[in-house]
Formats: structure tokens, sequence, C-alpha cells
């Protein structure tokens, strides 16, 4: 779980900056949490941070969050992934 692991420290991070319920992975409804997370975090919009982004760092994100979602998915196939780009 070497994706997932690191999106939720990355994630949590903000969320502790922030005071922010910080995101797990010990129900199903947190599983889930965390699958929406992924999703929005897929969106063209904020993949690419509005074209801000270079090409070498988007696909570094892709990576990560693809990689985050694939395992999120084989610890809970219950989860629902919604399409992504």
């Amino acid at each position: 779980m070497k994706y997932l692991n690191k999106y939720l420290a990355q994630e949590n991070r903000f969320r502790e900056i922030f005071q922010q319920q910080l995101l797990t992975l010990e129900t199903f409804e947190d599983r889930q949490r965390v699958a929406d997370h992924i999703a929005a975090a897929l969106s063209p919009e904020n993949l690419t941070c509005d074209g801000e982004l270079s090409r070498s760092e988007v696909q570094r994100r892709y990576t990560l969050l693809k990689g985050a979602e694939g395992e999120l998915f084989k610890l809970d196939p219950k989860v629902e992934l919604y399409a992504t780009f």
C-alpha cells in the first residue's frame, strides 16, 4: 500500500494544519470518503491546478492518485470508484 499510505500522509498533513478530520481506512465510510477525495483530485482542474503545473508534476500526481485508487480498491472492493480521467 505504498501509494495509498503516501497519499493519506500527504492529505492528513494539510488536514492537521487546518484542523480538519483526518482521513483513515478504519471503516467502510472512511474508505469511501478517501475514494471520493481521490476521485476529486483526479479531475482535470484539480490534477493540473488549472494548467499551472508542469507535465512532469501532473504525471507524478496522476501516478500517485491512480496507484492509491488501485490499492484502495484491492483493500475494499466494495468502495465505489467513480469514473476518472
